[in-house]
């Protein structure tokens, strides 16, 4: 008699494998299609630019087509449901009443979007939600008072100098222009260290803090690509990926620069050094009240804990500023007679003076309003997002189910015509 292949001994775990494989496969592809109706049905009230079949609206998104947003923004005065490939929908508001709405309620930060960030800032404030958001929050105020930020206006004032220096010695050798960015980022650098942790760099003067800067520039754009690729969006695809191994690298050249200052003051405390310092310093640094912060049952911070705040204050203290700072310089170029004004204006208030005290600052109406124009331009943040907890009914009688990713979009908040009138001017 005749046996077929399937009756032999060694093909039998292989078929078996195989016929697991293909109902898990099916399974998961009907549940896939399940949340894609789903989201069809919960979204249908809105209407939607044309999608592709496939990646939904992220090729412009990727393509950095600012111009194309602008076009849906006037379009869809109000909001939109922006597909990111053919399974996952988040809800995009850029209406002043529909972000009052939106603001107004408790949601849970949106954990979708947040899991892209934990391998670079860890559990910090700006991935915490609830109870213990508000007991981190609570431990951290002190570092925040005007009277801390009040002492640092001469460190600030001297890492501004030491960047001005290197472009006066740049400028005068060669007949060239100067990349900004780079070196305003080696400033803002400078400052967090001196000021959050009372640490002298020389960042700006040597090359050794050189992989730390460029790991950010590298992660930020490998994040930013995950975010609007959705077969990314899967953890094991993003993993065996190029990127996924480049992102896994990077990330640990920023952890072990953030271990590196958090042990350099443990040991320095543990050598009883902690009272010359504090002697030393007229104010406890960021980094002095993370690691002596106690709640009210005295529990302090746990060394992930530890980590994750210092990462988080690192990371954001340091290259947004740059990138604002950055922005703000371009903008000004763009328009010689508003930077004129603020010349004169700063000019006249320093009057005989080198640098600027925190008194002044108050004065500076004009440059102030230059800053906060940029920043409505070209928000440092562009966007915060929420999962509903709960239906959202918004002024015009539109309805949201629970468990809808809204994105407030303050970029597209700031640049909408139903609200400004020439938004780009």
């Amino acid at each position: 008699m005749e046996f077929s292949w399937l009756e032999t001994r060694w093909a039998r775990p292989f078929y078996l494998a195989f016929v697991f494989c293909l109902a898990l496969g099916l399974l998961q592809t009907f549940k896939l299609y399940l949340r894609r109706q789903r989201l069809l049905r919960d979204l249908r009230a809105f209407p939607t630019p044309p999608t592709h079949w496939f990646l939904g609206h992220q090729k412009f998104i990727q393509d950095d087509n600012m111009e194309k947003l602008e076009e849906i923004i006037e379009k869809y005065p109000r909001a939109f449901p922006f597909w990111i490939g053919p399974f996952q929908a988040f809800f995009y508001i850029y209406d002043p009443d529909y972000a009052k709405t939106f603001l107004s309620r408790t949601d849970p930060k949106s954990q979708y979007l947040q899991k892209f960030l934990p391998p670079l800032i860890g559990k910090g404030l700006l991935a915490l939600d609830g109870p213990k958001w508000f007991q981190h929050r609570r431990l951290l105020t002190p570092g925040f008072h005007f009277n801390i930020l009040k002492a640092y206006i001469e460190v600030m004032a001297h890492s501004v100098k030491t960047m001005l220096d290197k472009w006066e010695k740049i400028c005068s050798t060669q007949n060239t222009s100067v990349e900004v960015y780079e070196h305003i980022n080696l400033m803002s650098l400078d400052i967090i260290m001196k000021c959050a942790f009372s640490k002298e760099t020389n960042c700006q003067t040597n090359s050794t803090h050189d992989p730390y800067v460029k790991a950010i520039f590298e992660l930020g754009k490998i994040i930013f690509h995950r975010l609007y690729s959705f077969l990314y969006h899967s953890d094991i695809i993003f993993k065996l990926s190029p990127q996924g191994y480049r992102f896994q690298k990077l990330s640990r050249v920023l952890n072990q620069y953030t271990d590196a200052i958090i042990q350099e003051r443990k040991k320095s405390l543990q050598a009883g050094e902690k009272q010359d310092n504090t002697q030393k310093r007229k104010y406890q640094d960021f980094l002095d009240i993370v690691l002596s912060a106690k709640d009210e049952n005295g529990s302090s911070f746990s060394d992930t804990d530890v980590h994750s705040e210092v990462s988080m204050f690192l990371l954001g203290g340091h290259d947004s500023l740059a990138a604002s700072i950055s922005w703000i310089l371009y903008c000004l170029a763009l328009n010689p007679e508003h930077q004129e004004r603020c010349r004169e204006e700063v000019r006249g208030i320093l009057g005989d003076g080198c640098s600027i005290t925190w008194d002044q600052l108050g004065e500076m109406s004009y440059t102030t309003m230059c800053i906060k124009e940029t920043c409505r331009l070209i928000p440092a943040v562009p966007s915060i997002s929420r999962d509903l907890s709960k239906p959202l009914t918004f002024p015009d009688g539109c309805t949201l189910p629970a468990g809808i990713t809204v994105v407030l979009s303050i970029w597209g908040l700031h640049h909408n015509p139903a609200v400004w009138k020439n938004p780009k001017v």
